[in-house]
């Protein structure tokens, strides 16, 4: 409840630069000072790596004392990127700065922050950890709140000069936190491997192997170690709409609140402060992060293919004529298409009109893009798959089946499969994704298509069948390190509805794959919309709508005031911070791949995975922002120091959203990627209503010397339109064509 005007202390106030030599033991649990041995030969046992958990650290009446003023003097601002969803402070470290007035309303507060850095607990955190002399000037901590669905990703916290990380718990003390609420710090095993230099690189499994669920007045510790201290948060989950417990659950009892921050090494001034150390530190996390990330041990390892050069490429020398540019779908390339494809992407006038709005945009989606009869077989198995029961750690996946799980997880973690190789041998392929992997994609018939539709010349493919599993799967930013240009391609096959806050009647839970297939049979006999293909020359003046690309203005660069603690007299009408954290039960479920604009290209192209942070605009976390190409390229808002300090980005500033796709059903998407250009899969939530499924292909294009592709595109040439028209009615004799001012009518007298 808050505090009433009459109510606030009447006692002088307090000084701005309050004393941090004061010993600071009393607020302490009695005795607990004197128990470091104690808690120093646990903390040398410890499993996977050196950590420790202390209970009842602080006077209780303190702790709660603290709770009572961060709710009502203090906001919260709802902060999420590529690695974490949290609500959280600004840097408490502030509180020196703010006026008078406004700290005689946060007494306790200040008093958690002074004992925290206090010569005695700081002697007694560094006998405990051996970690060395402990900074007491430099304070680094905020205020952490997570609800339902926030979560914080697999990272080792090396940044700087940190040397020791906690996190005190500040959840409700008079209903203790449950395990199976989630919120729980997840520690990771690492296996060590010797690279070629004879150096040793410790990799994170992808599976946690301790877990330390909240609890009020806990304190949970580690010393940062590089390479080793892998450690997440679970996710906070949402209570179950049938649950017993909903009915008279508080509703403030799943607010995960926490102080977390860490300790650093001796400042200039203080006992054991040593020249150059921060700076030496520094330097050297930086290039562990960039040169000692053991990419050889990454799963899956890149699987790329050359296509066969039959005709697609000129020879060196040898001279372009018109209509040299692209291989024509011939009548068996057509025939094998349609197995697979909507024959709606088959028609001259589409395929135009994709290639168009290609060129412009460099990237596009497609809905309904397999065709019924494939897509129906598809949805089956996949559904099928979701209804088993996977087994619950990675190495009995893949025992299990024909699954394999990403690694490692301050990188990735997803299931995974690549083209098996029967397709090569002759074999039959076993499910619809192997055929996909085997048949469609790599086809010369396919890579025809790809470059009739993007005007590109393909040289090579990797293609990758992935499914991200509800409460576990993601794949953090990583920039794209090749010279040039490449082709990806994302073909979202996701059967389950809700990712995106709408209703989609085509796939709302309950409905058969033979509804969902006669939903699917009328859009094919439909004319392609423009939402689908937009047409280039209409729209490439447009404003796109300010939902799907945020305006950019001056500011750009602007640093935002995060490190600022709000006025505590300032705020003293708002409603408490329990009343600020928006409700995040109708939150989106993460599952979007994005692609991100980066300020430096070198800087983006780093494949660390861990402790940088991508900023998420609400509207697409939330799933508001529709899966289609910004037509703008502004920059990202990129935090390289941490994700648990994180700045968001102002009204003002670029969101750097490049393109975007929701988890959705049948949906092709095309992106031409740059050298720089980061791209990630967001965490899919626990609530979510199934698993996100997709192909990834990413294709090498052959550019021509004067920097274009050597492909002009569609050949607008009437005898080559009905040729292919007259092949495509061959195997779909049910098809007419009707040209009308360049645009083609598809009718349909039934359904494939």
């Amino acid at each position: 409840m808050k505090r009433k005007a009459e109510d606030e202390p009447t006692e002088e106030p307090l000084k701005k630069k309050p004393s941090r030599g004061l010993n600071g033991s009393s607020h302490f649990r009695e005795g607990l000072l004197q128990q470091a041995g104690e808690y120093h030969d646990q903390y040398l046992i410890s499993e996977p790596y050196q950590h420790g958990v202390i209970q009842n650290l602080l006077d209780s009446q303190l702790l709660r004392k603290v709770r009572t003023e961060i709710q009502d003097n203090l906001s919260f601002t709802p902060k999420e990127t590529d690695i974490y969803k949290i609500h959280q402070s600004g840097d408490l470290a502030n509180l020196d700065g703010l006026e008078d007035s406004s700290l005689k309303r946060l007494p306790s507060l200040l008093t958690l922050r002074d004992a925290l850095y206090s010569p005695a607990f700081r002697d007694f955190l560094s006998t405990v950890t051996d970690s060395g002399p402990l900074s007491g000037n430099k304070t680094d901590m905020a205020i952490n709140v997570y609800t339902p669905s926030c979560h914080l990703l697999c990272h080792d916290d090396v940044i700087g000069s940190r040397r020791v990380s906690y996190i005190l718990y500040l959840t409700d003390p008079d209903r203790p936190w449950k395990p199976e609420w989630g919120g729980a710090l997840r520690l990771y095993t690492t296996i060590a491997h010797k690279a070629k230099d004879g150096k040793e690189i410790k990799i994170p499994n992808p599976d946690y192997s301790v877990s330390i669920p909240p609890a009020f007045n806990q304190l949970s510790f580690f010393a940062v170690q590089p390479g080793e201290s892998f450690h997440d948060v679970e996710e906070v989950y949402a209570k179950q709409k049938d649950s017993k417990e909903a009915d008279d659950e508080n509703a403030e009892a799943r607010v995960r609140m926490a102080i977390s921050g860490w300790y650093h090494i001796p400042q200039q001034g203080e006992d054991g402060f040593v020249k150059g150390l921060e700076e030496s530190l520094a330097e050297r996390s930086s290039l562990q992060q960039l040169q000692g990330n053991g990419d050889q041990y990454d799963k899956p390892l890149p699987a790329v293919r050359q296509y066969d050069n039959n005709g697609s490429r000129r020879e060196e020398g040898e001279e372009k004529t018109g209509g040299e540019d692209e291989d024509p779908l011939t009548e068996k390339d057509l025939e094998f298409l349609l197995k697979y494809m909507a024959p709606t992407y088959l028609t001259p006038d589409t395929l135009e009109s994709v290639s168009a709005t290609f060129g412009d945009e460099c990237s596009i989606s497609l809905e309904e893009f397999l065709s019924l009869k494939f897509s129906t077989s598809l949805k089956a198995n996949i559904e099928k798959q979701e209804s088993e029961i996977l087994p619950s750690t990675s190495e009995d996946i893949e025992k299990a089946g024909p699954w394999g799980v990403a690694r490692p997880p301050h990188k990735h973690r997803f299931l995974y499969q690549q083209a098996s190789g029967a397709e090569s041998a002759g074999d039959s392929v076993d499910s619809p994704i192997q055929e996909l992997l085997g048949n469609l994609l790599p086809s010369q018939a396919f890579r025809k298509w790809l470059q009739l539709a993007t005007g590109l010349t393909l040289s090579s493919h990797d293609f990758l069948a992935r499914r991200f599993r509800r409460g576990k799967d993601y794949t953090l930013a990583t920039g794209y390190t090749g010279d040039e240009s490449q082709l990806e391609i994302i073909l979202s096959i996701t059967p389950s509805s809700g990712w995106s806050g709408d209703e989609d009647p085509g796939v709302k839970d309950g409905n058969s794959a033979a509804k969902q297939a006669e939903i699917a049979a009328e859009s094919n006999d439909k004319e392609l919309s423009k939402e689908q293909v937009p047409n280039a020359e209409e729209g490439k003046d447009k404003e796109p709508p300010k939902d799907q690309v945020p305006s950019i203005e001056d500011g750009k660069d602007k640093e935002p005031p995060k490190d600022q603690v709000p006025d505590a007299e300032e705020g003293k009408d708002k409603q408490p911070a329990k009343d600020q954290i928006p409700d995040t039960e109708e939150a989106g479920f993460g599952g979007y791949i994005a692609y991100m604009a980066s300020d430096d290209a070198d800087d983006a192209s780093s494949n660390t995975g861990s402790n940088d942070g991508v900023e998420v605009p609400l509207d697409l976390s939330t799933g508001g922002r529709a899966s289609k190409p910004s037509t703008q390229k502004p920059k990202p808002i990129l935090n390289k120091a941490d994700p648990a300090v994180y700045q968001a980005a102002t009204d003002e500033e670029d969101d750097g959203v490049l393109f975007s796709m929701q988890p959705s059903w049948n949906t092709l998407g095309l992106v031409l990627r740059d050298k720089g250009v980061m791209r990630f899969t967001k965490y899919v939530s626990c609530k979510a209503r199934g698993d996100r499924w997709d192909v990834l292909g990413e294709c090498g294009v052959i550019f021509g010397d004067d920097g274009n592709d050597g492909s002009s595109g569609v050949e607008d040439d009437k005898e080559e339109d009905e040729e292919a028209e007259r092949l495509v009615s061959s195997q779909r004799p049910d098809l007419t064509f009707e040209h009308e001012e360049s645009e083609t009518e598809i009718e349909s007298s039934e359904s494939d």
